[in-house]
Parts: C-alpha cells; sequence; structure tokens
C-alpha cells in the first residue's frame, strides 16, 4: 500500500497547499485539495477532456457533505468567498487525509461520529464514484451530499446570470445534457452560490470568481458501515457506470496491476511509477501535465523512456513513435494541439522524437521498429537540410542547426511577454545542436536496420560531431548560443548539460557537469539561469507576465535532473543526495507526483503545474539510472 502519511492539516494553508490527483486514463481528471477547499478553477470531481486533452471541461465542481443527526445539521464542506471567509468550515472537523494505493482518502470526527470519503476515476471513462462510509456512529446517522456544478471551459469561469441546465433523471439529473449524476434520495433544490473564490488563481493574477449551481441534494440514513454512493459521468447518458464502491475497486485494482512494474520494496519508485500512469492516455498519448496541458510533443518525448521504457510499457511506447511518424509535417512534429490547432512551432522538439526512437530501439532490441521508422527520419533530416518553418536550418557551413525568426522562441525556453521571446536563443542552440547530431546518428542507424543507405545521415552526423565542440567550447566553458543576431551568449543555462547527457556527446561532459552542479543544481532540480547572470530571476510568482519573465530566467525545472543524473554517471561524478530533495517533494505539493518547476531562490517553492508529466518522467528515470549505477536511491 502506497501512503504518503497524514498530511499535516493543522491549519488550512498547509492542507490547501497539498493537492491531490486522480486521472480517467482519457485526459480527464478529478483534482483537489487535501483539505477540502477549491483553490483553482480546475478544482472539480468530474472534469472530463475533448479529443484535444487540454480542451477539457468543469463539471461537477463540489459534493459537499452534511451530517445530520436530529436537528443538528454539521456541514464538511468548505469554501472560500468573495469577501475572503471560509465556510462552511468542514476542514476543522478533517481529522486526516492519506493518499492510499494512488486514491484520496478524507476522515471527519465529530463528536462520536467518524465519516469517511474515497474518491476514484473509472479507468478509461469518464466517470468519477464518490464513496461516502459512516466508520463509528452510536446509532443511524443522515448524510446528505449538496451537488455544486457548473458546465464551462476548463481555464475559464461562469457566472450565474441565467439558471443551470439542469433535469432529471433516474437517481438524479443531468446538466445541459452535457453529464449525468446519480445518487440515492435526489431532493431538487436549484440555487446559485455566488462569489466562489480560488485563491490560486488570485496569486495567478488571474479571474478568481465562479458561481456554482447547488442543484440539490442526495441523502441516506446510514448505521455504522453504511456508504452513501454518488456517480457522475460523460458519454453516454444513458449507459450507467457500475456504483461508486465497485469504481473505487476497480480504480485500486487498476494500481495494483500498474505498481507491478515498480523495484521491490523502493516506495518513491513504485510512487512514480503509479504517477506516470496517469499522464499515458488513450491513444495511446501523454498528456504533458494536470490540470492545464494537453498533448506537447517536446513533453512527451523528453518524457518517452521514464514513461514507458522503465515502467514495462514498450509496446505503447512503440505505437506513441508510429503515431507521431505519421503526423510529421515538412520535417517536423507539432509542439501542440492545445489551442485546437497544429502548432509547429519548436526547433527541438521533432529532435526529441529521434532521440526517443533510438533509445526505444536501443533499449527494447526492436529493430522492425528501426526499419518502419526509417523513412520518417530521413525525412526530418532531408527536410531540415533543405529549411523548413522559422528558419530552422543546417548551416552549409558547418553542418549545425540553425533556427530563429523575429517574434519567435522555438527551443524548450519559449516563454513570450507581448509577442517577445523573454529568452531569445535564435541562432544555434547548443541542446538543439546536440539532438541535431544524436537524430543524425540514429537515422544511420535506422537506415541500416531497414537496409537502405545510412550514407546521407553519416555524412551529416560526421559534420555535426566536428563541429559541435569546436563552435561551442570556449576557455574553458560551453556557450549556451552561437550565431545569434547578438553573437554568441556565454550565459550559464543547464542546455549545455542536455546535450552533454545525450549518448556519446563530443562535449566535455565533466567540464559541463562541474559548472552545473557549482552553480544550477538545487534540491528540485536545474536552474534555468544561473543566479549572477544577467537577467536572472529568483521567483516565479506573481501575474502571467511576472512569470513568464521568469520561466526560463532562473526557475527551477525538475526535469532538467535526468540529463544530470545521466552525465553525472557518464563522467563518473558522484551521485550521493542528488535526489533526496524531489523525493522528499513527492509528498508536498502535487502529492505523489513531481510540479512543472520552481522558485530559483532558496527555499526553491514549487510553482507552475503540480502534476507534470517529463518531470516524474525524468525523476523515475534518473532514479533507475542511479540504482542500474549501483548508487543508493532512497525510499
Amino acid at each position: 500500500m502506497i501512503h504518503l502519511g497524514r498530511q499535516p492539516l493543522g491549519t488550512l494553508p498547509e492542507g490547501a497547499a497539498r493537492e491531490w490527483l486522480a486521472a480517467d486514463g482519457l485526459g480527464g481528471f478529478a483534482m483537489g485539495t487535501a483539505a477540502g477547499l477549491r483553490t483553482r478553477r480546475y478544482h472539480g470531481l468530474l472534469v472530463p477532456a475533448g479529443r484535444a486533452f487540454g480542451a477539457r471541461m468543469m463539471a461537477l465542481a463540489a459534493l459537499d457533505v452534511v451530517v445530520v443527526r436530529g436537528d443538528r445539521h454539521v456541514p464538511l464542506g468548505v469554501h472560500e468567498w468573495a469577501d475572503g471567509t471560509i465556510a462552511p468550515g468542514g476542514h476543522l472537523a478533517l481529522e486526516s487525509f492519506t493518499l492510499t494505493d494512488g486514491l484520496p482518502r478524507w476522515r471527519w470526527s465529530l463528536g462520536g461520529v467518524v465519516v469517511e470519503r474515497e474518491v476514484a476515476m473509472l479507468p478509461g471513462r469518464a466517470c468519477v464514484g464518490i464513496v461516502h462510509r459512516v466508520l463509528r456512529s452510536e446509532g443511524p446517522v443522515r448524510l446528505e451530499a449538496e451537488a455544486l456544478c457548473t458546465w464551462r471551459d476548463a481555464h475559464g469561469e461562469r457566472l450565474g446570470w441565467a439558471d443551470l441546465g439542469v433535469s432529471p433523471a433516474e437517481g438524479g439529473f443531468t446538466v445541459e445534457g452535457a453529464y449525468r449524476v446519480r445518487g440515492p434520495g435526489f431532493r431538487p433544490a436549484g440555487v446559485w452560490y455566488r462569489g466562489v473564490r480560488h485563491r490560486e488563481e488570485a496569486a495567478r493574477g488571474l479571474a478568481d470568481r465562479e458561481d456554482l449551481w447547488m442543484a440539490g441534494r442526495f441523502g441516506a440514513d446510514l448505521e455504522p458501515g453504511g456508504v452513501l454512493e454518488v456517480e457522475a459521468w460523460t458519454g453516454d447518458l444513458g449507459d450507467p457506470p457500475p456504483g461508486a464502491t465497485e469504481i473505487v475497486a476497480r480504480a485500486r485494482a487498476r494500481v495494483r496491476r500498474v505498481a507491478a512494474a515498480a523495484r521491490p520494496a523502493d516506495d518513491a519508485d513504485r510512487v512514480l511509477v503509479l504517477a506516470a500512469d496517469r499522464f499515458v492516455v488513450a491513444g495511446p498519448a501523454v498528456v504533458a501535465g494536470y490540470p492545464w496541458f494537453g498533448e506537447w510533443s517536446r513533453d512527451g518525448m523528453i518524457a518517452h523512456e521514464g514513461l514507458f521504457l522503465e515502467t514495462g510499457r514498450e509496446a505503447e511506447g512503440r505505437e506513441v513513435l508510429l503515431r507521431a511518424a505519421g503526423l510529421l509535417s515538412e520535417g517536423m512534429l507539432a509542439n501542440t494541439t492545445d489551442s485546437g490547432a497544429p502548432e509547429y512551432n519548436t526547433a527541438d522538439g521533432t529532435l526529441w522524437f529521434c532521440h526517443a526512437a533510438g533509445r526505444q530501439v536501443e533499449r527494447t532490441g526492436d529493430q522492425d521498429l528501426a526499419a518502419a521508422l526509417a523513412p520518417a527520419l530521413e525525412a526530418v533530416l532531408a527536410a531540415h537540410v533543405a529549411g523548413t518553418r522559422f528558419g530552422i536550418r543546417v548551416d552549409p557551413a558547418d553542418g549545425l542547426l540553425a533556427q530563429g525568426e523575429p517574434g519567435v522562441a522555438l527551443t524548450w525556453m519559449d516563454a513570450r511577454v507581448d509577442g517577445v521571446p523573454v529568452t531569445a536563443r535564435s541562432g544555434k542552440a547548443v541542446e538543439v545542436c546536440g539532438l541535431w547530431l544524436r537524430a543524425c546518428e540514429v537515422a544511420a542507424g535506422f537506415a541500416r536496420a531497414a537496409g537502405r543507405d545510412p550514407g546521407p545521415a553519416d555524412g551529416l552526423a560526421a559534420r555535426a560531431r566536428a563541429a559541435l565542440p569546436a563552435r561551442f567550447v570556449r576557455a574553458g566553458a560551453v556557450l549556451d548560443v552561437v550565431d545569434g543576431p547578438a553573437g554568441d551568449d556565454p550565459a550559464l543555462r543547464p542546455n549545455a548539460l542536455v546535450a552533454a547527457s545525450l549518448p556519446g556527446s563530443p562535449l566535455p561532459v565533466a567540464q559541463v557537469v562541474h559548472s552545473a552542479r557549482a552553480r544550477l543544481l538545487t534540491s528540485l532540480g536545474l536552474r534555468s539561469l544561473a543566479p549572477g547572470e544577467p537577467g536572472y530571476r529568483g521567483r516565479h510568482r506573481g501575474g502571467p507576465v511576472e512569470r513568464d519573465a521568469a520561466y526560463h530566467q532562473g526557475t527551477v525545472w525538475p526535469w532538467l535532473i535526468g540529463p544530470m543524473a545521466a552525465a553525472s554517471l557518464a563522467c563518473g561524478e558522484p551521485v550521493d543526495g542528488l535526489l533526496a530533495g524531489l523525493e522528499a517533494h513527492l509528498g508536498e505539493w502535487g502529492l505523489g507526483a513531481v510540479s512543472e518547476t520552481a522558485d530559483g531562490d532558496p527555499p526553491h517553492g514549487a510553482t507552475g503545474c503540480p502534476f507534470q508529466a517529463w518531470s516524474v518522467a525524468e525523476v523515475l528515470r534518473a532514479r533507475r539510472l542511479v540504482a542500474r549505477a549501483g548508487g543508493a536511491a532512497a525510499d
């Protein structure tokens, strides 16, 4: 049993700062805080995904339980209102919150009455089950559950200018014909709860208010051991799911199957394997992060080895790569489709695809896959030599990959403010050139597997291998960008480390690792810019402009611990304690997961997306690398 311990809930801020997530395997989820307070616009019990995983809708926002004994009504819900008040105050009765087998569980104690709640998503269906159980009482207890509903884009808000479209259905109701809620003893109501506030959205400089429609109450009179079950689902509303208790049982059974891929007697590894499962969805495809990201090629390909090859999911990983090959356009993968249409605005996402394909074949020996992908990789190289979108092209002068046009940011450091890139890296970026070399070498190997001519790829690889150290290594340091609009950029960033961590890198690996360890490494990953460099920002906080300005200007990125571990092991550098902070982080913020980012300055508070695919995947990969090398991977 995975048990992250009782979270410290003595004060509301402590419990409200720890978030849980349950995923449905389709890109949808249920999410909230340990305290029960909805602090984000994304917090809800049913948040289904559309065809694009980023196109999620907020449906059942909350289910507030009331304990009734005689004429005494004790509400267990908790909300923050526009005037800053917290009510009704159910957090005061909250005895414990645990994450057991990946499923959230709350326990409230009210004198002689103890009530428990469990929440789970039905694997493979946009459906949630909520089980309320009376664990202890001196006699019958009535439980009631108030359904707070909406139907809106998960990224936005909805205010109650008109009644929500609620219609009766057997055992409950439907909302706007989009989803259905079912439970015992339903009594309709119909009133707006106005001015619900989301404190995390306020802290991020975004709209922080919405109205919720209280559709009615479910209720049951229960003896000790009795349960009140509520289910909510989208899709075929006439096809009811199993009861909530069965949904919890099926979710727990899935946990046991998935956790079989974990290392024996390694609790942190088991937590990470379960976390990785949330990001692999039907398709198969990879969700980049919850609650606001959908499918992003760069994120998914960086995460590929950790999500698929370290978890026994090689067959799904193979399908992901074949699907990606079929989506290439002008030698490029789309960066994302979250906006509703493919966006081909990345210089490195396609190259990470080549690297992921290489790792899949290297680790599985699947030469049939190599042969199947050989034409796609050959086309990628040809398009980059000829030149493709946004100035992405091989420079005939040195054989390295250049990229960039005014107003675009094509590397992973892609934040813009008012249409202007914050971290301008046009030219030849070190990790992009390292990935170009890797892509050429993988393509040559695949050509051999397919019986095709590897000569063109071999020639490109030979030129890039010679040029990479010649162009980037200067006076004991590795440059971040060469041939940029303002010349060469010597700023200390983690990008040289990313390039040095790739198989067979010709860069001075030990030198790069020493520099990164001295000025970039933190307890939660690596800074995106070293302190003391021009433009360094140590806090990733505030409104959208402030956060974007700091996003790659010092903010810590946990996913970089993967390259750090790989490069350190490659050059014989010690890795003792490298992962200790990230292992502790599993119980600190997004429970059982790793955040997208953290502040560059101590104490490196977590920021960004609380459940991030490449962060989880690279921490898992790093731990496995250390373990296979004979190092210590602490629980």
